[in-house]
């Protein structure tokens, strides 16, 4: 996903330190971050055509202590809360709840 130039990841958000943590020797981190990356890159592409910016809340690749990949939502509150209600509505209001 590319975006305003090599700091788009970063611009405006304070995303650093999340759930960082000490490499395990042995553990393919990077196939569970491709993987990652791939998702947060579909989920980035659905939020600018839902009509947000990435400064405001995008979609991060990451992965867990053992390798897995990991995609989080980091966002400003009035983006996230916009994102919530777009998805309740999906939801027809009702949490998700079958």
């Amino acid at each position: 996903m590319t975006g305003s130039g090599e700091d788009w990841l970063s611009d405006g958000l304070d995303i650093e330190g999340v759930e960082c943590g000490l490499w395990v020797s042995g553990v393919d981190y990077i196939a569970g971050w491709r993987g990652a990356r791939e998702a947060a890159d579909r989920l980035n592409r659905a939020l600018l055509g839902a009509g947000f910016e990435l400064s405001q809340v995008r979609a991060v690749a990451s992965t867990d202590e053992s390798g897995r990949g990991v995609v989080r939502v980091a966002g400003r509150l009035d983006a996230v809360d916009r994102l919530s209600g777009l998805l309740e509505g999906i939801a027809g209001g009702d949490g998700g709840a079958a």
